[in-house]
């Protein structure tokens, strides 16, 4: 199979755009596998679709490196904005994108003809844990201990005990589930460790992307983040939006209505939760790296 492709970054969390708007594209699964292997693909973090709708102005496919379907792409989706603007199939501003984590509405920064950045309306954050979805007893899961694993120890008196090893943090979900950590130290982390045993914990039936946040000052956070599915990227725009909730719900940093400066490993995204709505904005650039094509060996579909 080939097909034409753009190469797209938002903050550096990069996919590989596919325009079919005209043309159904078949097994998208194995194609996400296929182009996002770095060396021996494309490399990427995922394949998004740009696609007709029904309900919107055009409706985004998303599509994680290990081939499972995701809802939503915080980063992605200003992205899909940008290549419908600038490749000329819409001269709509905003334009609304149908996800399957609902319609989108996304207002574009236009310079020179060409789309520098845009503005999501990420909805309202989802704080029920069977929405998220998450198993617990919890009403909502706000700071509270998640255990990683536990081991028996055998103490001075003999007798077995229960070590356990946990991390407290918060649930939600922006459109995909995700938990946030807040940690003293984001870099000394050992993400290769650490996020599998979050992206598979038994609580999370479908799950999760967990964010690790450290607070630099009450506008200013950074943090790193372990996609379900793809493992540690350079960015996630729906995590910035759920570090943006925890901060804000935990009062560690930012205001309401005033952009939150969230540091992502590829870059700065701004987040604003609104009061008027309780929605929560996602502002951030939109890059084309490069367009080409590629064939896929029927072997691997």
């Amino acid at each position: 199979m080939k097909f034409k492709f753009s190469k797209m970054h938002g903050c550096g969390n990069d996919y590989v755009y596919a325009d079919c708007t005209q043309q159904e594209m078949s097994n998208p699964e194995a194609v996400a596998k296929y182009v996002s292997r770095y060396h021996y693909g494309i490399g990427s973090d995922g394949l998004i679709l740009i696609c007709p709708s029904e309900t919107a102005d055009f409706k985004m496919r998303m599509f994680n490196a290990d081939g499972s379907e995701g809802k939503m792409c915080g980063n992605g989706i200003r992205c899909v904005a940008k290549y419908v603007y600038d490749h000329g199939l819409t001269d709509k501003n905003p334009v609304s994108i149908e996800t399957l984590a609902g319609t989108k509405e996304i207002e574009l920064t236009v310079e020179n003809g060409k789309v520098t950045e845009a503005r999501v309306d990420m909805g309202k954050p989802e704080t029920r844990p069977r929405m998220i979805p998450m198993i617990t007893d919890h009403y909502i899961f706000v700071d509270q201990s998640l255990v990683l694993r536990e081991t028996s120890i055998v103490g001075t008196d003999n007798k077995t005990y229960k070590e356990k090893f946990f991390f407290n943090g918060t649930a939600v979900s922006m459109g995909n589930p995700h938990f946030i950590v807040f940690v003293p130290d984001v870099d000394a982390l050992d993400l290769e460790d650490l996020g599998p045993q979050f992206e598979h914990h038994k609580l999370f039936p479908e799950g999760v992307n967990t964010e690790f946040a450290q607070v630099l000052d009450e506008n200013t956070v950074k943090f790193r983040v372990w996609e379900r599915g793809s493992g540690e990227t350079l960015a996630c725009g729906t995590g910035a939006c759920a570090v943006t909730y925890a901060c804000m719900k935990l009062k560690k940093a930012g205001s309401m209505n005033k952009p939150l400066n969230v540091h992502a490993r590829g870059g700065l995204l701004k987040v604003t939760y609104c009061s008027e709505n309780d929605h929560i904005y996602l502002q951030g650039p939109a890059v084309e790296v490069f367009t080409g094509e590629i064939e896929i060996p029927d072997c691997e579909l």
